[in-house]
């Protein structure tokens, strides 16, 4: 009742201000299905920071705007996004009573990644995954790096038993080949590939959308493989006020706050702040090292949105980030940091980006994207340390016009490197600027077919110019069939240690045998989307893909030469990532939802007539999630999981007892939700109910745990380790043998608050 009594107080406050002022004018209205009244729903115009979200009954109030005219915006979980044109002149009341029809599926969702510009998922010429909150709160996680760990042919990789950082692998390629962007801008990269991923909280996320195959025709450099665009909430859009809380068993405690608000009549501000901590010493393999990496860290995350006249498009975000986290034996104290005592893996990161878009105030539409970010890395690796600096500065031109059956989109970049380090593989620091030229034309052919013709050039100062040419073809078949056919090429430069944690950390000599050149990629990818609705009211998704890529002047590591080291050289001869993916969603009357993925990859090196599988990927890999809503107890259940097939591993020679090949194994989480409270969420469940960690059939995980400074290793006159009695398999210290989590089962629980 309290809520009817502000709403009717304000409806009565708006109608006496507006009579004196007469002055700006309003629209009102209600928002409903076919069935009932929809409340919470978020209702703005776009281009502007005039939003509400509707009350109890569904009914909204937007005040105080200009005449003209107007895009209105309403969504809602659930359903499809209702956009409606309105045109609004001085005191005019205007009264709408709108009508959202629900989605059972998200092929209408708006995506950019593909294209560089909004457009519907199913109209896309370029294949896009998109992943919502709802996905990501299934398995609640503390990042994002470890969200992904249930989307189809993507893999969060970790890359160190000692202090568990990882990067993420699409169709099997190696994670610096994954560009990760925020809004589009690309953030994380170098450095931040490793040690920056962590640091993005969930609950800033609006949508996630992966691109599978390369993109540097519109990307550049690192967008080799695919990439990974994290959508921000927007201002208008994310509620009042949220929070949401939850600890596990092993003792992670996370927690995620924000806001928003006005500032003054033309502004509004979200703020997030992120805080995870886990303090606990946990060995359960008894090896006397950390089997989770201790962590300290908070993000703090600003998000402005100006309104402009026209609705033109300006906003800016910031992040700080600032982490301590620190893995090795259980006696290791801050104190023996740095030296040959007791080992331990010490990373101190700080982190700063912004970014913004502009739209300049001419006639055409000319958007002007910038990033820019600081990240300061101060860590050491048992007695090794590595101090690194990395500053990336990036802007953007783009202009979008339409001229008859043609959708141009052409642009121009500038991309500014800065990188330092205390290693012997930066002599000077690394410092370039990279300009860029960019078009691409979407042609429409006829009704059911269209064409992307797309080119990049870049000019490195290091290595000369870069063109990077891409094509699409969509063929829509009928309604609920879409044949899409994709190539292009890839080219990425190579900051070895910011990207190869294995290059720092064990006993292995780092050996870089010769000046490293970009790598060079062509991908051809194949997709197919069927819908399926039945009589019964169920809804069936197919979405299937075909992929190959092949790399010249691949860079990878290189263990198996000579057990004591890691060689870097460019590959003579070629690397190829092939296989088949599907996924299959499906939402039946019952309430019951269901997602399963799977893909077959085979990803081999070729050299000197001699070919091998890459290391730490695996041939074959499923997801599912599996959820239900019981209704009337207000209860849903989720039921998550992955599963992984062998993959070959790093051991030490012939010698080593550890297994050559990682079993079969798998992931499952469970997670129970209580929506029975207003504006709370209650959650708990289990995470990794078959309690699975890589320790499971081998005598140990890392090698020599018990001398991890390999003073009592006896050596030949060529560098091997020799068999002795103490050390009877002539094996030196080495972490690098990882290909999943060490965490085993363990209960969680969360509460969330949402006020709109």
């Amino acid at each position: 009742m309290k809520q009817n009594y502000i709403y009717y107080f304000t409806l009565i406050f708006c109608f006496v201000t507006n009579s004196i002022s007469a002055q700006n004018g309003e629209i009102q209205g209600s928002i409903s299905d076919d069935l009932a009244t929809i409340p919470f729903a978020n209702v703005y115009l776009e281009g502007t920071t005039i939003g509400t979200s509707s009350n109890e009954k569904g009914q909204f109030i937007l005040q105080h705007i200009p005449s003209g005219k107007y895009t209105l915006i309403v969504k809602f979980l659930g359903y499809h996004t209702l956009s409606k044109k309105v045109s609004i002149s001085e005191n005019e009341k205007l009264t709408l009573q709108l009508n959202l029809n629900a989605a059972s599926e998200q092929l209408e969702e708006t995506v950019v990644s593909g294209t560089l510009k909004a457009v519907s998922r199913s109209e896309s010429p370029v294949p896009v995954e998109v992943y919502s909150p709802t996905f990501l709160k299934k398995n609640p996680t503390a990042s994002i790096f470890e969200a992904l760990q249930n989307v189809n042919g993507v893999r969060p990789q970790i890359n160190c038993n000692v202090c568990n950082t990882g990067d993420i692998h699409i169709n099997g390629l190696e994670g610096p080949y994954t560009l990760v962007l925020i809004d589009g801008m690309p953030i994380v990269s170098g450095l931040g590939t490793v040690y920056g991923l962590s640091g993005i909280p969930n609950s800033l996320i609006e949508q996630i959308e992966i691109v599978k195959g390369p993109a540097s025709s519109l990307y550049g450099s690192e967008a080799v493989g695919g990439l990974i665009n994290i959508i921000t909430k927007s201002t208008l859009e994310a509620p009042e006020f949220f929070a949401d809380s939850f600890v596990t068993g092993w003792g992670e405690y996370n927690l995620d706050i924000g806001t928003k608000f006005n500032v003054g009549k033309k502004a509004t501000m979200l703020l997030s702040i992120n805080y995870f901590n886990f303090n606990e010493l946990i060995d359960n393999n008894n090896d006397n090292f950390t089997d989770l990496t201790l962590q300290d860290r908070i993000s703090v995350f600003q998000k402005w949105s100006f309104q402009r006249d026209n609705n033109r498009v300006f906003s800016l975000a910031g992040r700080f980030f600032y982490e301590d986290r620190w893995g090795g034996e259980l006696q290791w104290t801050p104190e023996f940091r740095g030296g040959d005592e007791i080992y331990g893996e010490s990373i101190y990161t700080r982190r700063w980006e912004v970014l913004g878009k502009y739209q300049l105030p001419v006639k055409e539409k000319l958007l002007l994207s910038f990033s820019y970010n600081d990240h300061s890395q101060n860590s050491v690796y048992g007695d090794v340390a590595y101090i690194a600096d990395q500053r990336i500065g990036f802007t953007q031109l783009t202009w979008d016009k339409k001229i008859g059956a043609h959708d141009i989109l052409a642009g121009t970049a500038l991309r500014y490197n800065f990188y330092n380090d205390n290693t012997t593989a930066t002599v000077n620091a690394d410092e370039v600027i990279i300009p860029s030229l960019f078009v691409q034309d979407e042609i429409n052919l006829a009704r059911q077919h269209s064409l992307l013709l797309g080119m990049r050039y870049d000019y490195d100062s290091r290595h000369g110019n870069i063109f990077t040419p891409r094509t699409a073809y969509r063929w829509k078949i009928t309604d609920n069939d879409i044949l899409r056919l994709n190539a292009g090429t890839g080219f990425r430069v190579v900051n070895l240690f910011t990207e190869e944690h294995a290059a720092l950390t064990g006993a292995r000599d780092v050996i870089v045998s010769e000046t490293l050149e970009p790598e060079q990629s062509y991908n051809i990818n194949l997709n197919y989307l069927k819908k399926i609705y039945t009589s019964n009211g169920s809804f069936v998704n197919i979405d299937a893909s075909l992929f190959y890529t092949n790399f010249s002047n691949a860079i990878l590591p290189d263990y198996d030469t000579n057990p004591n080291q890691i060689i870097y050289n460019n590959l003579d001869g070629k690397s190829v990532s092939q296989g088949v993916s599907i996924n299959i969603d499906a939402s039946l009357p019952s309430g019951f939802k269901f997602l399963l993925g799977g893909t077959f990859q085979d990803v081999r090196q070729t050299e000197n007539g001699i070919s091998s599988r890459q290391i730490l990927t695996e041939s074959y890999t499923g997801t599912w999630s599996l959820g239900y809503n019981f209704h009337s107890l207000k209860l849903a259940v989720d039921y998550t999981g992955n599963l992984y097939g062998p993959m070959r591993l790093p051991t030490l020679g012939q010698n080593d007892p550890r297994s050559d090949f990682s079993p079969i194994w798998s992931i499952q989480n469970i997670q129970f939700t209580y929506k029975g409270i207003k504006d709370f969420e209650f959650y708990g469940g289990v995470k990794n109910l078959l309690n699975w960690t890589p320790n499971h059939g081998n005598p140990f995980i890392i090698a020599r745990a018990n001398d991890p400074f390999d003073r009592n290793v006896d050596f030949d006159n060529n560098g091997n380790a020799i068999a002795t009695a103490d050390n009877p398999y002539a094996l030196t210290f080495d972490p690098s043998y990882v290909y999943g989590p060490n965490q085993g089962i363990r209960g969680f629980f969360g509460v969330r608050y949402q006020l709109n």
